[in-house]
């Protein structure tokens, strides 16, 4: 599995990243995991998986987390979070 989370401000991407995990697990293990390196990645606090998000994300196999989504204060306007490639 492959994940894209990229950081958006002002409509202009900020930073970007990849997580690939190859691992026997099933798929939520893989995007908790996959969401967990990405915050470490990006120095961020996990964000909260609101209804909409889980909607969204079921639906699309993708989601933006905003700043309702984060106990502390974010520099962005929202997180897009997008499944790339499944195994």
């Amino acid at each position: 599995m492959r994940i894209w989370a990229k950081l958006f401000h002002d409509n202009h991407m900020l930073r970007d990243t990849v997580v690939e995990d190859a691992c026997q697990d099933t798929r939520t293990h893989k995007v908790f995991r996959a969401l967990e390196e990405i915050c470490h990645r990006f120095d961020l606090g996990q964000p909260i998986w609101l209804d909409k998000n889980i909607a969204e994300f079921k639906r699309q196999a993708k989601t933006r987390f905003y700043q309702d989504s984060f106990i502390e204060s974010v520099e962005f306007d929202y997180m897009e979070f997008q499944v790339l490639e499944e195994d």
